[in-house]
């Protein structure tokens, strides 16, 4: 039986009467890369905001490991393991690497001020592993010797995995990622892909929006088309981009 980490069970969401996502139902397995694709419009984003706690489904539900976790915030949503990759990378500017994944662990004792005056050992200690937990991460993404430059000075692609670092530092084993490669130098986009069949590997459930298709077919283990707020069609990359109404329909030939 296949390990479904996060499934859309018959999800719904309107704006102004227009149905951005329509009865959608799909699953995410485990140790996959499953991309998601298809037209500008065609309610991947509104998909991800659903799965990811951004938006309240009107009907339907989302399901984490057979739990419902659709209408949650997007706050509990990532406690719970499910991290966002948003296309417009988001990191802390003037914040060193290093601060930009630190600032992302919770409970930190050194925020109270209390423990901070009485419990200083403890406080340091903690410090020790988060500092251990994020240079894992940093080096896991390439970006060792960077841990000390402002996240401001890092390249488009840097900044990416250095979002990236962040939420794996927070634990998270579901990636919602929007357009990984978009921007990012061409030289960087192998070793990114490496990076992401290896976090499948380790069991990590991947799921991409993607408009590369040499990226989807180099990548993907499944890929959903999505058109009109609904999935249209579903199956191997070869399968899904070899139909001939697939193409016709989104890639023009």
């Amino acid at each position: 039986m296949p390990d479904v980490t996060i499934e859309c069970r018959d999800l719904s969401k309107a704006f102004d009467g227009v149905h951005a996502v329509e009865d959608v139902s799909v699953e995410f397995e485990a140790g996959k890369i499953t991309a998601l694709i298809g037209p500008n419009g065609a309610g991947k984003t509104t998909l991800f905001h659903l799965m990811g706690g951004s938006l309240a489904p009107d009907s339907g539900e989302v399901l984490l490991r057979g739990r419902r976790i659709s209408g949650l915030p997007s706050w509990e949503t990532a406690r719970l393991g499910v991290g966002r990759l948003f296309q417009d990378v988001r990191v802390f500017g003037r914040l060193t690497v290093l601060e930009n994944v630190l600032v992302g662990f919770r409970n930190q004792a050194g925020e109270s001020f209390w423990k901070a005056v009485v419990a200083r050992l403890a406080v340091a200690r903690q410090d020790r592993d988060l500092a251990a937990i994020a240079q894992h991460w940093i080096d896991f993404v390439g970006l060792r010797g960077f841990e000390e430059t402002p996240a401001r000075a890092l390249s488009y692609g840097q900044q990416k995995l250095l979002a990236l670092a962040r939420l794996l530092a927070q634990g998270a084993d579901v990636l919602l990622l929007d357009e990984p490669t978009a921007g990012v130098n061409p030289a960087m986009v192998k070793p990114l892909l490496a990076l992401l069949r290896d976090l499948a590997k380790d069991g990590k459930t991947i799921i991409l929006i993607e408009h590369n298709m040499s990226v989807v077919i180099d990548i993907a283990d499944w890929v959903y088309f999505m058109d009109e707020g609904q999935i249209v069609a579903f199956g191997l990359p070869h399968e899904v981009l070899g139909d001939k109404w697939v193409r016709e329909a989104y890639l023009g030939l």
